[in-house]
């Protein structure tokens, strides 16, 4: 049997990887995120499932690799928190889930769109006092609107798909166009410029982290909603609280922080919130900010469950990895061509 260190476990991460584990995987659930200081935690197991929190740099690499872990199974799309060459250097595999369930995520985003639009965040909070006063709600008819999608993978073109269902004009910005895609590509200052709605569904790298700032954030209309389901890493926070404070836009719905790592997933009732950038955005009416849940369905948690396992059991099993993050690709890597992929279908 083939031991598994799982990290940053919840209740819901455990209902599918039980129901669909043959056997063939010891599971060893841990609380902790996964660092330098918990990777001892996978003391003689082979595997490190782990989440998109988790602090997964050359520290923790290396203990991982002194306590026999030989692949990182990333149960997510998002791999920014890894550290490759160390990964690379040390033989460690890495795989993830790259398309788990793109439907909710989209669908997500267009759920903060329509409760910042409509105020039905404060409508439930007034009528629970039973006050049905209707000043301070009105919103706008998203048909007819325009709609800047940046970043056209899966999600980004399922979110398309929604904005064109309730007849949104579509403009779209990514750093690598898909040219069959049907959509109207145009430069990043034409879509702030020219959109009432931004929803941010790209990576974050080098080219994208604070792609929001201020800058960007002042060529957008006042009356522009941004919406965040991707990585934190993307805005700018604190451009972002000021052009909200300066009322440069009308607000903002936010799945993700950039500073959400030692927060989000986690009860903090009993504490002061000592970020104070996210601590203001939550105060403010015209911003919702919830805890990285795009993801969290039921079909999505199936899906990672099943992924995942599949990864594992391609790697064991010795087949080529199609979910394998490679050193030799990721952006800043090496060049695609010299990657061992290409004759062996896996970097080791």
């Amino acid at each position: 049997m083939i031991n598994v260190a799982f990290y940053d476990t919840r209740p819901y991460d455990r209902v599918w990887f039980d129901r669909l584990n043959t056997g063939k995987y010891r599971i060893k659930y841990f609380e902790s995120k996964l660092n330098e200081d918990s990777a001892k935690l996978a003391r003689d197991c082979q595997v490190a499932v782990a989440f998109v929190n988790d602090q997964i740099d050359a520290a923790a690499i290396n203990a991982l690799a002194l306590e026999g872990v030989r692949i990182i199974a990333m149960r997510c799309a998002g791999y920014n928190n890894v550290d490759f060459k160390a990964a690379y250097d040390r033989r460690m595999t890495v795989v993830n889930v790259p398309g788990y369930s793109p439907y909710a995520v989209a669908e997500h985003a267009m759920a903060l769109l329509l409760t910042l639009n409509r105020k039905t965040h404060r409508a439930y909070l007034r009528t629970r006092d039973y006050n049905f006063n209707l000043n301070g709600l009105t919103g706008f008819d998203l048909h007819g609107k325009t709609a800047g999608v940046i970043g056209t993978g899966r999600i980004g073109q399922i979110f398309i798909n929604i904005c064109r269902g309730f007849g949104m004009n579509v403009l779209a910005y990514d750093l690598f166009p898909n040219p069959s895609l049907d959509v109207n590509y145009v430069s990043l200052d034409e879509l702030l410029e020219k959109s009432d709605v931004i929803s941010l569904h790209c990576p974050l790298t080098n080219e994208t982290r604070h792609i929001i700032n201020a800058e960007s954030l002042d060529k957008m209309k006042p009356s522009a909603i941004l919406i965040n389901t991707s990585r934190g890493g993307l805005i700018d926070s604190e451009a972002l609280l000021q052009a909200l404070k300066d009322e440069k836009i009308a607000g903002a719905g936010l799945d993700v922080y950039e500073e959400e790592s030692e927060l989000f997933y986690e009860d903090n009732s009993n504490e002061n919130l000592h970020d104070d950038v996210l601590a203001l955005l939550i105060a403010m009416r015209n911003v919702i900010v919830t805890s990285h849940q795009a993801f969290l369905t039921d079909e999505a948690l199936h899906n990672i469950a099943e992924t995942t396992l599949q990864n594992l059991d391609d790697f064991f099993g010795g087949a080529a990895l199609k979910n394998e993050i490679c050193y030799f690709c990721v952006p800043g890597g090496k060049k695609t061509a010299n990657c061992p992929r290409l004759k062996t279908g896996r970097c080791f």
